[in-house]
């Protein structure tokens, strides 16, 4: 197994200067992002604040319907006194599966029918809030903060054109564990959100519920390269196979054409 070492505080402090870095090669100031309480966007909240200054982070809440912890994502804007703003996209999700025949057959003679599905119903959250964050971003003159992380990406738990769209991705280097012990250098974060058992807050289930796998195998599978365990390294090769569209811009297909 290869060994590895992780120094938390040196972790962060990149993080805030590359960001700081690339605030000024692309010349923007503020940055948008959403908030869940949970401990990804708690940290990167945190980090961008560091770096860009509370009053240049904007976190917006989005629950969809009623939101049983959204209590958690209020207490990350006032622990860092960043701008912040909730939005309920509730009433948005509700017309996407009315509009659609999802429900009951509402397709017109000769078109198709919409049959309804579970996981793209539970999926049409995370793309309504990017839409969402996307046109607050634009409004605000602020940056796309995406705040998912290494690995959430590398078994593919993520939502394409959802929580992968952003304009750049702030923890995408640092693995679920890491990001814990990042935020635990962090004074200014209440350490029982960093410590949160992650969950997609529309499932109702837990993330690792959700995966079937361990954040922590998945932890030293990527630094170690085996978490010790083959059918848990095997496991976690077949969603990272499968899923890798997501983490790559789409296909272009070559048509043949040339200019000779």
């Amino acid at each position: 197994m290869k060994e590895y070492t992780f120094n938390a505080e040196q972790a962060r402090d990149r993080l805030v200067e590359e960001l700081r870095k690339l605030a000024k090669e692309q010349g923007f100031s503020k940055v948008v992002l959403g908030i869940s309480g949970g401990k990804d966007s708690t940290v990167a909240a945190a980090i961008s604040a560091r770096a860009l200054g509370k009053e240049n982070v904007y976190g917006v809440m989005m629950p969809d319907g009623e939101q049983k912890d959204i209590a958690d994502s209020r207490r990350v804007c006032e622990a860092l006194g960043i701008q912040q703003r909730t939005l309920n996209i509730g009433k948005i999700h509700k017309e996407l599966r009315d509009l659609t025949d999802q429900q009951e057959d509402k397709a017109a003679e000769g078109e198709f029918s919409i049959p309804y599905s579970r996981e793209s119903d539970i999926n049409v959250g995370p793309r309504i809030r990017m839409m969402v964050l996307r046109y607050i971003g634009q409004s605000l003159g602020a940056r796309l903060v995406g705040t998912g992380n290494l690995s959430e990406a590398t078994v593919g738990y993520c939502t394409k054109d959802g929580d992968t769209s952003c304009d750049f991705s702030l923890l995408g280097s640092v693995t679920s564990v890491e990001v814990v012990q990042i935020g635990l250098t962090m004074p200014e974060l209440p350490r029982e959100l960093v410590e949160k058992t992650p969950t997609d807050g529309l499932s109702g289930c837990s993330d690792e519920e959700r995966l079937g796998l361990k954040y922590a195998d998945i932890h030293r599978y990527i630094r170690c390269g085996t978490c010790g365990d083959a059918d848990t390294d095997e496991a976690i090769r077949r969603k990272e196979r499968a899923n890798f569209h997501k983490r790559r811009m789409p296909v272009i297909l070559p048509s043949g054409v040339t200019t000779e």
